[in-house]
């Protein structure tokens, strides 16, 4: 695990070795993975924003199934309150910062996945580089000013993002891949300006319901980074309370500001 705040580079793995195959070996014989698929993993480099609910299973699952490297963003500290649902950390861990957290949780899960801790908050221009640096982004943030921010940089860079969102028994999910021109953004579904204060503090959580939606998340940047198809164009809706999942066509919208900068 590297020391807090610094992303260095990496050395790209060639190839599996031995203990990486065994390890990885249920994923390997999915004819959809292979080999191929499995070593795609091993060289890819994600950013986790946000360590709390979709975070935590987001980034346990990512480093489960091979990652080579995982950004992991969050100024935040451990409270009592999270552990209904952030399951990355532990009540040992209560007043340590999140992303350090989760950090030492993934070392003990797979030391072959590298983890960069950032602990404070990134402005803008900090932000367009780490973007630069990363091969797919996850928005696990709580807040629509980093929605808006993210979708902006991964736009600016071209880079998938991959969205999630859960609050009382409700979540969604969707992918915006800009590395085609058609992807809609996150602008095309919400407006600035529009939006209300949907916090969990605010609204309460169910806690289950942020697993489901982090570990959804985590399967989306999986395929987006193997090749396979991924939600870019639809907007999955669930309804934990009555396990109901409904999916919507999501177009990208001709007016909007963001995605003509493309």
């Amino acid at each position: 695990m590297t020391q807090p705040n610094k992303t260095p580079t990496e050395k790209t793995p060639t190839e599996l070795d031995d203990a990486q195959l065994n390890r990885f070996s249920r994923q390997i014989l999915l004819s959809d993975i292979d080999y191929a698929g499995q070593l795609k993993l091993a060289q890819s480099h994600a950013l986790v924003i946000g360590l709390g609910g979709l975070g935590s299973p987001a980034a346990l699952y990512l480093a489960a199934a091979g990652l080579g490297q995982l950004t992991l963003v969050d100024f935040d500290q451990v409270d009592d309150s999270n552990l209904q649902r952030q399951i990355i950390h532990n009540e040992q861990r209560i007043g340590q910062n999140k992303a350090e957290s989760a950090a030492h949780t993934l070392a003990q899960l797979n030391h072959f996945c590298q983890t960069h801790v950032i602990s404070h908050q990134l402005e803008n221009e900090a932000l367009d580089a780490l973007i630069q640096q990363v091969d797919i982004v996850l928005d696990c943030s709580d807040n629509f000013e980093t929605r808006y921010a993210l979708n902006q940089a991964c736009l600016k860079a071209r880079k998938p993002l991959v969205s999630g969102a859960a609050i009382r028994w409700e979540g969604q999910l969707t992918t915006y891949d800009f590395r085609h021109d058609d992807s809609p953004c996150y602008e095309c579904l919400y407006k600035p300006g529009t939006s209300n204060d949907q916090s969990c503090s605010r609204n309460g959580v169910v806690s289950p319901l942020v697993g489901m939606v982090g570990s959804m998340q985590a399967m989306e940047a999986i395929k987006a980074l193997i090749g396979l198809p991924t939600l870019v164009g639809k907007l999955l809706l669930i309804d934990g309370l009555t396990m109901q999942f409904r999916q919507f066509n999501l177009k990208q919208d001709p007016h909007c500001i963001q995605c003509q900068k493309k």
